[in-house]
Formats: C-alpha cells, structure tokens, sequence
C-alpha cells in the first residue's frame, strides 16, 4: 500500500465537476458556493435521507429547493411542519455559512456531488426499498445531499476498495478478536476499513487497520468535530491523521438516536460490502447490513457461539436472508467483494498426515494390523483382504515410511514417535 500522505485540500475547497461558477453569472446562473451553501442548509433543515427533498434537489436544484421550502410550499405537510419548526430556530443560510466557517477552522472540508472526491456509489440509495419498512428511519433513506469530511484522502478514492466492519458495541472478546483480524487484513491487502467508531467491533476494526498501516474510515452520526463516545477521542485523531473522519451533519451537531440509523446507510452503500461480527437480536448492525441487502451488495456474516446473546442478530439474518453469506475470515471476504475469478478463498483442509499420501491398498494393509501384537504375513492378507504379493510389496513400504516394524517373525505397528520432553 502507498502509504504516502496525500495533498491536504487547500483554502481553494477541493475540485468541482464542470469548473463551477464562483458567483451568478449574465444568464442567471447559481454560483457554485450558493449550491454548497443551500445543501448544507437543506441538510439541517430536513435532516439527511429526506425523500421529498432528495426529489426537489434533483429536480430543480439545492437553491431553488431551499427558497422553495423555505416559501413554505414544500409538497408535504409532514415536511412543511419540520421546515417550519426548523427554521423556527434560525435562518438555514445563516447556519449553513456558519457550519461553513466553523469547519474552515476545524480542517473540515465539505464535499458535494459536484466535487471529484464525491462517493459515487451512494446514490444507489435512490433505489434502497426496505420490505415492511414503517419508521421514517426506514423510509426516508435517499442520498446524501452532502459530507464533512476530516483527514487528507479523497473521499471517493479511499471508499473505491472498501469494506464495511460492523457489530455489537457490547462485543466480546471473541468478537473483538476476530474484528481486529478482519481490519487488519483488509488493510493490510489495500482495501479501506469503513465502520462507525462505536466502542466494540467499530473500534476493533478501526484498530486492526491502523495496526496494519492501511486506511480506515469511520462514518459518523454526529458533527466530525464532536468525537462520540468521547472514550475514542484519541482513536478518532488516529484515524483522522491516516484515514477519514466523515459525517453528514455539520459540525457542532449532537449525536442524537435516530441518526445512527440514519448513519448506517451510508456505511451500507459507500462500501463494496458488508460484514456483520457480532449483534444481538435488536441490534443498529443488524439494520446495517439489511441496508446492505436492500442495495444487492455482498453482505457477509461472521458465526459466533450459539451460547452467546451477542451471536442471535447474525444467525437469524444467516437463516430468513439466503443472500447473506458466512464468512470466517478475510479470504472469505475478499471472494465476495474482490474480483470474480481471483480473490477466491482456499478450500479449508485438515493437516495433512502421512497417512493421507497412501493408496488404498496400502491403507488396508495398515488398517489390518492390531496394536499390540506382530502378525505373519499370510494373516496380514487375510486381515486386509488384499493378495499376498500386494501384501508384501506394501508392508515393505510402509516398514520405509516408519509406519511398520519387523517384530517377532512377523509386522507390527510401529510405535508412536516421541514426543518433546
């Protein structure tokens, strides 16, 4: 892996698709900083995922679909409600060019679909429809209309080769274990451990990569500058020193129920899949990796103890989704999300024993002799049910192979090789 530090986005921003205008041009067009200005006020006046607004935006644009919010002729009551109550709290713009400033100073930078570094594989969510989905956290799961984004690599090359890790926060040392395992061998074979930064399984992943050297992404339901849970503040500047911090919400925002849920979306389609280690059986991982499933990716689950609470989550999604795959360790991984035909994972086999390398006569013959005593050869045959010269030729190999000795004018067993001291 490269592991050279790349270019930190400059005061410039990061590059646009299409050059962008810098203010409203003759033919009234919008200039590129009213479009990032108007996703990150629609952002927090409708919160992320919001279906009508996705719809509005596509359809007319971020500027026109704030001033149409904000006009109060949003298509929705439910919608014309939340804008209302929103705003009832400040001017959207207003924050909006506050978050802006505030995350100049943090080092955050943000990234819109205009930019290069836009994750393109997110928008797939324009097609997540989860089966019996009732909670708005299940129905209101369009794209994001932007990210805040802490730490130097492009957002859209860091999440190409990607990888989400997922699990109980209440995880146990098994699980910790095998997380760590898995985010250290992904990283260590190139690809980017994304996860949520939770205690638990996030943080054993996230681990596992940086141990690796490799890079790690954590998605988070808060503000990039509000580390949560503060116990993984220092684990958070790790990761933004050689990975990515990445968020929805601007900075300064709570870490609030709902978003994770919200969160765990994103962590669903901005990966090339995802592996579910340890959840009970109410679990946000589980929600994960359903997300997962509704987009078609690979979704991939990691078996644990029957005996264990935090193994339920997994098993029922292994028994009610036959799409969901078992997956045991990073090989596994890498042949549902790698290339077709290459990253395949090596058929699981015993040690080999001298006794596998013999053919079957030699194996009958072997087999025919007891334990405790030496047998003429003619016994030997009848034993094996296999012809006297046959007989002969492999007792005479095995006595080579150290496998028979020559024992009171007939063939034993030879004795079990000392062990160490």
């Amino acid at each position: 892996m490269d592991h050279r530090r790349p270019g930190r986005a400059g005061s410039a921003g990061p590059r646009r698709r299409g050059g962008g205008h810098s203010a409203q041009d003759g033919r009234g067009r919008v200039s590129a900083d009213d479009q990032r200005l108007a996703r990150v006020a629609l952002t927090w006046l409708t919160e992320p995922g919001n279906r009508s607004t996705h719809a509005l935006v596509a359809r007319f644009g971020p500027v026109a679909a704030l001033d149409l919010l904000l006009s109060g002729n949003a298509p929705e009551r439910a919608l014309r409600s939340a804008v209302a109550a929103r705003t009832a709290a400040g001017d959207p713009r207003a924050v909006a060019a506050e978050a802006l400033t505030r995350g100049e100073r943090l080092g955050a930078r943000l990234v819109t679909p205009e930019d290069d570094e836009w994750p393109t594989r997110v928008g797939d969510l324009e097609r997540l429809e989860l089966p019996g989905a009732s909670r708005r956290v299940d129905m209101e799961t369009d794209p994001p209309l932007c990210f805040w984004v802490r730490g130097a690599w492009p957002l859209g090359e860091t999440l190409a080769r990607s990888v989400a890790v997922v699990g109980a926060r209440a995880a146990t040392p098994y699980g910790t274990h095998v997380a760590t395992e898995l985010g250290y061998g992904l990283a260590d074979r190139e690809w980017t451990v994304v996860s949520g930064g939770a205690f638990g399984i996030d943080s054993a992943a996230h681990r596992g990569a940086l141990t690796a050297g490799g890079r790690t992404v954590a998605v988070l339901a808060c503000g990039v500058d509000r580390p949560y849970p503060m116990g993984n503040a220092a684990l958070f500047d790790r990761i933004t020193e050689t990975g990515l911090l990445v968020s929805e919400w601007m900075p300064g925002a709570e870490p609030l129920r709902p978003r994770f849920l919200i969160r765990n979306r994103v962590i669903a389609a901005a990966t090339g899949g995802t592996v579910l280690v340890e959840a009970a059986s109410r679990s946000g991982a589980t929600q994960t990796l359903n997300r997962a499933l509704g987009l078609h990716r690979p979704a991939m689950v990691v078996p644990g103890p029957v005996t264990s609470a935090m193994s339920v989550g997994g098993h029922e999604v292994l028994r009610e989704r036959p799409e969901a795959r078992l997956v045991a360790n990073v090989a596994h991984v890498l042949e549902e999300v790698g290339r077709i035909g290459y990253d395949l994972a090596p058929l699981a086999r015993a040690p080999e024993r001298p006794r596998d390398r013999l053919d079957e006569e030699a194996t009958q013959v072997l087999e025919a002799l007891p334990r405790r005593r030496a047998l003429d050869l003619e016994s030997v045959a009848a034993r094996a049910g296999v012809d006297l010269r046959t007989t002969m030729r492999k007792l005479s190999m095995l006595e080579a192979l150290a496998m028979v000795v020559r024992r009171d004018g007939g063939y034993a067993l030879a004795p079990p090789p000392a062990g160490p001291p």
